[in-house]
C-alpha cells in the first residue's frame, strides 16, 4: 500500500524514459542496530549465500541503479568483519543484468539455480523480468527497490517500502495500484505552497507520470500548471518564462536528470525562483552539485522525499554506522539508495539471526515469517515496513515520509549536503487519500 509516488513512480519514470529515449519497530532493541553490525564471535558455521541483482550497466547510464547494491555490500562486509550472523558469514554473489529483461532472467537463473543462493537482497533492476521465477522457486527477495510493480505482484518478494497488496500474481488489486498524496500535503501545510507546476516530455511514460502528479496535486487543492516540452528540442527558456509569469510556488517534474539540469539553468538565466523543486529518492545523492551545475538557485530549492532516514543526518547513530562503513569502501558519492540497500541487508541479517544458530542453518520459511511477522524499521533507518495484505485498498491511509532539502552550505564544507526538514520522519505523518493508478 506504500506505493509512494516519489519513490516508486519516480524511479519507474526514469526507467521507462531512458528505455524509450535512449509498523511498530524491529524485533530487536534499537541498541542492537545503532552501532557496528557485529556478532562478536568467530564464524565457524557454513556461509550463507545471498544474491544481489543490479542493473549496474543499463540504458539509464552507468551506476544509476547500483547504489542499493553498494549499501548492501557495505553492510555485509561490516557484518562479516564482526563474525557474521549467528556464526555464519554472508557470502554475497552479485550479478549485473545490464538493464534488460533477458539479462535479468539470466541473472536470476545464475543465482537461484547455479549459485543456489539462500535469498536475494537489495534488488535494483530496471526490468525485473525474472521476478515470477524467483517467486515460483520460493526464494525470499528482501528489501528490493520497487522500480516496477513486481513487489506488489508476487509472493516471496518483499520491497523496501512494504506492501498491503494481496500479491497474488496480479499487480496491486486486480491490476490497480494506489499512491497517497502525502508529499503534496507536506508542501501545502509546511511550505504553504498553493500553485504547482509539472514539467514533462511529450513522451508517453513522462506524460503518464505527470498525470499522476497532477491528480495528486489537484486532490490536495493546488492550482496546477502543466508544461510539456519536446524531448528532441526542449524549449526550457519558454517554460522558465511561463513559470515566472504564473508565479509558481512549487515545481515537480517528470523528466530525467539531464532535462532537470537544463530546466534549472534556464530558470537561473530567467531569474525564476520557486519555494521548492521536488525530486525523488533516486536523485537524493551527493552528486547534486554536478547534476545542477551553474544553477545554484534551483539547486538550493531542491527537495526530496522517501521512507528512509536522511543519509546526511549524522546526529543519528544508525546513520553514522552506515556512513562509517561506506567511508571504508571509498565510494565516489553517497546516496539515499545506498542507505536503503544497507537497511535491506540488515533486514535479511536480522531475519537469519532469528532463524539460525552456529550449528543450524536458517530456513526460508522462518525468514519469511520474520519479514511478515512485525513491521520492521532497521533500527530507525526505515519507516516501519509491513506486509499485512488487505482484501481491498482503503480510501485513505495514515502515511509518513522523510523529507530533506539540499543546501550548498550544509555539512560544514564546500560540498554541501541534505538537511532534514519537517518533523522526524516517524512523526511527519498525514491522513491522505489513496489515488488509483495502473502500471
Amino acid at each position: 500500500m506504500r506505493a509512494r509516488l516519489g519513490a516508486r513512480l519516480g524511479a519507474l519514470l526514469a526507467a521507462a524514459l531512458t528505455l524509450t529515449l535512449v509498523a511498530c519497530g524491529s524485533r530487536l532493541p534499537e541498541s542492537d542496530f545503532t552501532g557496528r553490525p557485529t556478532e562478536g564471535a568467530t564464524t565457524a558455521a557454513a556461509p550463507i549465500k545471498v544474491g544481489i541483482i543490479t542493473s549496474a550497466t543499463s540504458p539509464v547510464g552507468g551506476g544509476a541503479f547500483s547504489a542499493p547494491r553498494d549499501g548492501a555490500l557495505a553492510y555485509i562486509a561490516a557484518l562479516n568483519a564482526g563474525g557474521g550472523v549467528a556464526g555464519h558469514r554472508l557470502e554475497a554473489v552479485t550479478c549485473d543484468d545490464g538493464g534488460s529483461g533477458v539479462g535479468n532472467n539470466e541473472c536470476v537463473r545464475k543465482l537461484v539455480d547455479q549459485a543456489k543462493v539462500f535469498a536475494l537482497v537489495a534488488t535494483s533492476s530496471l526490468d525485473y523480468a525474472g521476478a515470477p521465477y524467483v517467486s515460483r522457486k520460493g526464494v525470499p527477495d528482501i528489501g528490493g527497490i520497487p522500480i516496477g510493480t513486481e513487489y506488489d505482484t508476487y509472493p516471496h518478494l518483499y520491497g523496501i517500502y512494504g506492501s498491503r497488496a494481496p500479491r497474488d500474481g496480479t499487480p496491486g488489486w486486480g491490476g490497480t495500484l494506489y499512491a497517497g498524496t502525502e508529499v503534496y500535503r507536506f508542501f501545502k501545510e509546511r511550505l504553504k505552497a498553493r500553485t504547482a507546476a509539472v514539467v514533462y516530455y511529450n513522451q508517453s511514460a513522462s506524460a503518464r507520470y505527470a498525470d499522476q502528479i497532477l491528480r495528486g496535486l489537484k486532490a490536495e487543492g493546488y492550482r496546477t500548471i502543466s508544461e510539456e516540452v519536446d524531448f528532441a528540442l526542449p524549449n526550457f527558456r519558454a517554460v522558465a518564462a511561463d513559470l515566472r509569469a504564473r508565479h509558481v510556488d512549487i515545481l515537480f517534474d517528470a523528466m530525467d536528470t539531464h532535462g532537470n539540469g537544463q530546466l534549472c539553468r534556464a530558470m537561473q538565466s530567467a531569474g525564476v525562483t520557486v519555494t521548492a523543486k521536488v525530486t525523488n529518492v533516486q536523485n537524493w545523492a551527493s552528486t547534486v552539485p554536478a547534476d545542477y551545475k551553474d544553477a545554484a538557485g534551483c539547486r538550493n530549492a531542491l527537495w526530496a522525499t522517501s521512507a528512509s532516514r536522511n543519509y546526511d543526518d549524522t546526529s543519528n547513530a544508525a546513520v553514522r554506522a552506515f556512513r562509517t562503513a561506506m567511508a571504508a569502501r571509498k565510494p565516489a558519492y553517497l546516496a539515499q539508495w545506498q542507505l536503503e540497500g544497507w537497511a535491506a541487508a540488515m533486514w535479511l541479517a536480522d531475519a537469519i539471526r532469528a532463524c539460525a544458530t552456529p550449528t543450524t542453518n536458517p530456513s526460508r520459511a522462518c525468514v519469511e515469517r520474520f519479514v511478515t511477522g512485525r513491521p520492521y524499521d532497521a533500527g530507525g533507518l526505515l519507516l516501519p515496513v509491513g506486509f499485512t495484505p488487505s482484501a481491498r485498498p482503503p480510501a485513505t491511509a495514515r502515511t509518513c515520509l522523510s523529507v530533506a532539502q539540499w543546501s550548498d552550505r550544509a555539512g560544514g564544507d564546500s560540498h554541501g549536503g541534505w538537511l532534514t526538514r519537517g518533523r522526524d520522519m516517524r512523526d511527519n505523518c498525514f491522513i491522505v487519500p489513496q489515488l488509483p493508478y495502473r502500471s
